[in-house]
């Protein structure tokens, strides 16, 4: 079938796709939902199954999982522009599947890194190509709505399940019975993914015919003078330094998923070190991505309205200061209400940071583009765990966590200055 008569059906619009857009937020969600199984149940696995000496030691399995998902999130993009997205789609999900298993039966603490790594590929990859293909199917008008749906399907159900395995963790106990809770779910993922989920690479062919030059506009960045391809090595300079707004868009990703491995690394101790049950740890650990994946649907459509910069800039500063309250709270209230900004805060930028990379990249590199930022903003899950232990280790969790809401006010402020509007209706 030639190209033409392919693109003569294929139309962009969250409407146009509702069914196919509506399948790939389920998919999304179950990826989400296996890694939010680990959220509560390993920081606590590690620290009274295994005994491992210092926080450092005990976020390994995070540095892992960043370390991979990085390097996953770097190759899908370029995997997806050229072998098509749903076979990238079926490789995270296999990679996906043995985690659950692994996390059951480890004997030791190195079954927990490697089931991580794992992982690290199976979000690198799956999250990355959901993300793709919800940008294929909108078009450019409505990226942001589509990376809010996105990211609160994904963030909703890592919050459901932190919030699920707590609960079954405080009367079954911290193994196996959390982990059966990740088998179903990636055995879910991986056949509504084989059996129902359809290639997009016809809308992006059918975007690039339609688009004469990228989205924001010949005023905007280097990167809109490239309508053509690019190779990957171009792509990835113009990401990381040769243009500000990409760069400073990676440069935030990065900080936002180092605040997010110090949490998950940090929180469920912190909180069970000040006398909390397994069940209330798991909820105050779901309070941040369930305001967070909720959030989403309206800060994504919001950047679509009134443009993408401030909203990222304001929510990093509205992170920083919900970690400043969990830093010196004493209450299960506090901590509540400590979590709810910090989610609140994630929710504007998350989304937002994707969506801007959208606006630049042109569709013939925008895979490779998303692949960049990724591999910058899942680095920080690595990041912060290697700083957050070494801080808490040396000094204590307080610490660890006042110094991760310094520099994400820093990167909040560093968006405000070097980034430029990417969004092509402001």
């Amino acid at each position: 079938m030639s190209r033409t008569s392919v693109q003569g059906r294929v139309r962009l619009g969250l409407k146009q796709n509702l069914p196919q857009f509506a399948l790939l937020v389920g998919v999304n969600a179950l990826v989400g939902g296996l890694v939010g199984q680990e959220r509560t149940v390993l920081p606590l696995l590690a620290e009274h199954e295994f005994a491992l000496p210092g926080y450092t030691a005990m976020l390994t399995f995070i540095i892992a999982f960043g370390i991979t998902k990085a390097v996953a999130n770097y190759f899908a993009g370029t995997l997806a522009d050229r072998f098509g997205r749903k076979p990238v789609l079926l490789a995270g999900w296999l990679f996906g599947l043995p985690v659950p298993l692994l996390l059951i039966f480890a004997p030791t603490w190195g079954w927990v890194v490697f089931a991580n790594v794992l992982l690290g590929a199976n979000q690198g990859l799956a999250w990355s190509v959901t993300v793709i293909m919800k940008i294929d199917l909108v078009g450019p008008t409505k990226r942001g709505t589509a990376m809010g749906f996105n990211e609160a399907a994904g963030y909703g159900a890592v919050a459901a399940a932190a919030w699920a395995t707590g609960l079954i963790a405080e009367t079954a106990g911290l193994r196996p019975a959390p982990f059966f809770l990740g088998l179903a779910l990636a055995g879910l993922g991986l056949g509504l993914s084989a059996l129902f989920v359809r290639e997009t690479a016809g809308h992006v062919a059918h975007e690039v015919a339609l688009r004469s030059r990228p989205a924001a506009g010949a005023t905007h960045d280097s990167a809109n003078s490239h309508d053509g391809d690019l190779t990957q090595r171009q792509v990835f300079a113009l990401a990381t330094w040769r243009d500000r707004s990409l760069s400073a868009a990676s440069q935030a990703g990065l900080v936002n998923n180092l605040n997010e491995g110090m949490a998950w690394g940090l929180f469920p101790v912190f909180f069970a070190l000040a006398g909390l049950q397994v069940g209330t740890v798991g909820l105050l650990v779901a309070i941040a991505p369930a305001v967070w994946g909720v959030g989403q649907l309206f800060t994504g459509a919001l950047s679509d309205r009134w443009g993408r910069k401030w909203l990222i800039a304001g929510g990093q500063l509205t992170e920083a200061a919900g970690l400043l309250i969990i830093a010196f709270g004493e209450s299960f209230t506090v901590w509540a209400v400590g979590s709810a900004l910090f989610g609140a805060g994630t929710a504007m930028a998350y989304p937002t940071l994707i969506a801007s990379i959208g606006d630049v990249a042109h569709p013939s590199w925008r895979g490779a583009a998303v692949g960049v930022y990724r591999l910058w903003r899942d680095l920080g899950f690595a990041v912060g765990a290697v700083l957050a232990g070494a801080l808490a280790d040396l000094y204590s969790l307080v610490t660890a966590i006042l110094v991760v809401a310094a520099i994400t006010a820093a990167s909040g402020l560093d968006v405000a200055l070097r980034m430029r509007e990417t969004h092509p209706r402001t």
